[in-house]
């Protein structure tokens, strides 16, 4: 196949970005004609090439696991601001542990831990972070006792999408990223819940939580961050198209 060949066929495919795909295609190396059919089939390009953008960074995808979005960057902003150097470290719902891979290669120093409960996430994680500390289970559930109030940063991009709205979302993401990491239940904030009641347990004095959100789910998890006892704010970053929750214990 040539270059010529795979933009057309991306084009066709409704690729908008059909040239600047197919010279990642092309330089990906391997099967061209079976990396094209992957990515004409709708499969996330980042699933095809095995590695996304983020931070600056190229964080090794597997396929089904949740591919790395612009907007969490936004966590990686505010834990530069409120992560000792030497900080233990905590990212939960991790997917490919992007945020832990990328405050991991910051700040050496620090302590970096992560957990999923989809086993094909965990495995990709693997890749990203020190094996070793990268944990399979439900949410808290899947971490070493002696972590237990000892998080200076907990780092949650749990799923928040609405059951009733999956179906809304982009083929991409509902038939190619495992259900379990777009779903959030009747209102999306189905594991908030669990995250931010349980987080109090796990922090440290004066530890953060910073938990990505939407808009219009922000106000509640504030107040259910009010109600466990951590001081809530909420943080938009417009250039990121981004919401997320910075709760505090504490000191």
């Amino acid at each position: 196949m040539t270059r010529e060949d795979v933009i057309a066929r991306l084009r066709a495919a409704g690729c908008v970005f059909a040239e600047d795909e197919a010279a990642l295609l092309l330089a990906a190396g391997g099967d061209l004609e079976a990396l094209t059919a992957r990515r004409v089939a709708g499969e996330p390009l980042e699933q095809v090439l095995g590695w996304a953008e983020f931070c600056g960074r190229r964080i090794t995808v597997a396929p089904t696991v949740f591919v790395p979005r612009r907007r969490t960057e936004l966590l990686i902003r505010l834990a530069r601001k409120r992560a000792p150097r030497a900080a233990v470290i905590v990212e939960l719902c991790c997917g490919t542990a992007a945020v832990a891979a990328v405050l991991a290669a910051e700040r050496p120093e620090a302590q970096v831990h992560a957990a999923d409960v989809d086993p094909a996430a965990v495995a990709c994680a693997r890749r990203n972070l020190d094996p070793t500390r990268v944990y399979l289970g439900d949410l808290f559930a899947a971490l070493p006792d002696a972590l237990r109030g000892r998080m200076e940063l907990l780092a949650v991009n749990a799923p928040y999408v609405p059951t009733d709205e999956i179906a809304l979302m982009p083929p991409e993401a509902r038939e190619h990223e495992a259900r379990v990491a777009l779903d959030g239940g009747a209102d999306g904030l189905d594991l908030h819940r669990r995250v931010i009641a349980e987080a109090p347990d796990w922090l440290a004095r004066g530890g953060w939580l910073l938990l990505e959100t939407s808009r219009h789910q922000a106000d509640r998890d504030a107040e259910l961050a009010t109600n466990a006892g951590l001081a809530a704010e909420i943080v938009r970053a417009d250039d990121l198209d981004a919401t997320a929750l910075a709760a505090r214990a504490a000191p």
